[in-house]
């Protein structure tokens, strides 16, 4: 983005229930917003509907206070001519509030007249995320044939990346979204867990469905080696997980059976870059249908909070295929963020070390300055150390050759009411400590509809004492 970027994430139920004019004249006049980051297919709560933590926090101060079970899927008008080439094609939202409607065409009118963008916000899993207030239901017919199917050969719970009808389906969405709207581009988000992830977690890794075993054939990895692998490795962490005793320790033991099933680090590697590959695809599309249009990559903080992410996902590449980037730093949900990811390291890998032993050197080797592990989950992470040194990070990691605008969280919901809260003071310092590293603006996240104005007039406070 040439111009600063001031934006803000939002769902479809902030437009219903307060209105276009209203909402944008809100984020325009009082907040200082110029470009509406807008979630436009999902089938989760927490980037189309109202607040999934209204019990913890509340209400805010705007919307409608009450909870609305969102169904999911397209908030646009079917275009059928684009998904000719994939099974999905009946996946309009059933919600009786957007029946018939169309959320861009909703919107880009009154946006355009206050001279601000429309950008569509897209992420990657779409269906069952645990955390995001995931719908009940998925009513796509048919969409368990396009499922990952695990090590053992049993179906999983998410579509399989390289299943052709749901890469096409991502392109056929994209394309759709590039040529039938007057929109600025495109912020997409990959959130998928690799098998590495998978085992940490106590899953099962895959995925081993036909067009995965292809898919490997091609790139020269043995499957059934990896298949061998993964099972040596999936008993090692249900062991590690259960409590059972090593000789040489949970760390030694996990990496000689590791090292020992080298054929599980060619199945990583290449599920990685075949994750990465529809990154580049879906960057490739958006150019192909207007090089004007941007495309922005908004991107996991578990990619700083675990060091193998940290390695598998530099930020140095994403030079070749985005326009910019957007590093997720919600500030005051990350203390638990973190805690949750090394907490399941701690139950495996990193078993026989105490958290507090190991959060100062683990934060030496993330680039973190936090603080300490009892008091992480109940103070957050500070706005100048986390969100001001994430900017300054991704800007050297990038050499400064793309924008960097940082993603500021904004009553991002939380998961205890022992975590850190959101408030106007922790949003004014992320604002300033973006802005003062470098950033090419900001992003509030994750979603309006959850937002307390109150705690936004912070951030507009800071855009104020910086001229923006």
């Amino acid at each position: 983005m040439s111009d600063r970027c001031v934006g803000v994430q939002i769902g479809p139920a902030s437009f219903v229930d307060e209105g276009v004019d209203a909402v944008l004249d809100t984020l325009q006049q009082r907040v200082g917003v110029n470009v509406v980051f807008l979630g436009t297919v999902s089938w989760l709560g927490l980037k189309i509907g109202r607040s999934i933590s209204w019990k913890l926090d509340g209400w805010p101060d705007h919307g409608v206070p009450e909870p609305l079970e969102v169904q999911g899927g397209s908030y646009l008008a079917h275009h059928p001519e684009f998904y000719r080439s994939t099974s999905v094609t009946n996946f309009r939202a059933p919600d009786e509030a957007m029946r018939g409607r169309d959320i861009l065409e909703m919107v880009i009118p009154g946006a355009r007249e206050r001279g601000m963008k429309v950008i569509p916000e897209l992420m990657e899993p779409l269906f069952k995320y645990a955390g995001h207030g995931s719908a009940n239901t998925v009513q796509i017919p048919n969409l368990v044939q396009l499922m990952e199917v695990d090590y053992l050969g049993r179906i999983s719970g998410a579509p399989c990346l390289e299943h052709p009808d749901y890469r096409g389906w991502w392109h056929a969405l994209i394309e759709d979204h590039c040529r039938s709207y007057d929109i600025d581009g495109i912020m997409w988000c990959n959130e998928r867990r690799s098998p590495l992830d998978q085992l940490v977690t106590g899953m099962a890794p895959g995925c081993f469905c036909p067009h995965c075993l292809a898919s490997m054939d091609r790139a020269g990895v043995d499957a059934e080696a990896a298949r061998r692998a993964c099972a040596a490795l999936h008993d090692y962490f249900r062991n590690a997980r259960a409590g059972e005793r090593f000789t040489d320790g949970a760390l030694i033991t996990g990496l000689r059976v590791l090292l020992d099933n080298p054929e599980f680090l060619l199945l990583e590697r290449h599920w990685v870059e075949r994750n990465k590959d529809l990154d580049r695809e879906l960057y490739g599309l958006v150019k192909w249908c207007d090089p004007a249009l941007e495309f922005g990559l908004n991107v996991w903080n578990r990619n700083h909070f675990n060091p193998f992410r940290k390695a598998q996902w530099p930020w140095a590449e994403t030079k070749d295929y985005a326009d910019w980037v957007k590093p997720i730093t919600y500030q005051h949900q990350s203390g638990g963020i973190y805690i949750n990811e090394m907490t399941q390291l701690h139950a495996s890998l990193l078993r026989d070390l105490a958290p507090a032993e190991l959060t100062p050197i683990m934060y030496r080797i993330l680039g973190l300055d936090e603080a300490p592990w009892d008091e992480l989950l109940g103070v957050g992470m500070s706005p100048a150390s986390y969100v001001g040194g994430q900017c300054r990070d991704t800007i050297e990691a990038l050499d400064g050759e793309l924008p960097v605008l940082m993603g500021v969280g904004v009553d991002a919901p939380r998961s205890s009411p022992d975590q850190a809260a959101c408030t106007p003071e922790i949003v004014y310092e992320s604002v300033h400590a973006a802005y003062g590293a470098g950033a090419a603006g900001v992003i509030y996240s994750p979603n309006y509809a959850s937002m307390k104005l109150t705690n936004l007039d912070g951030g507009a406070r800071a855009l104020a004492e910086l001229g923006i």
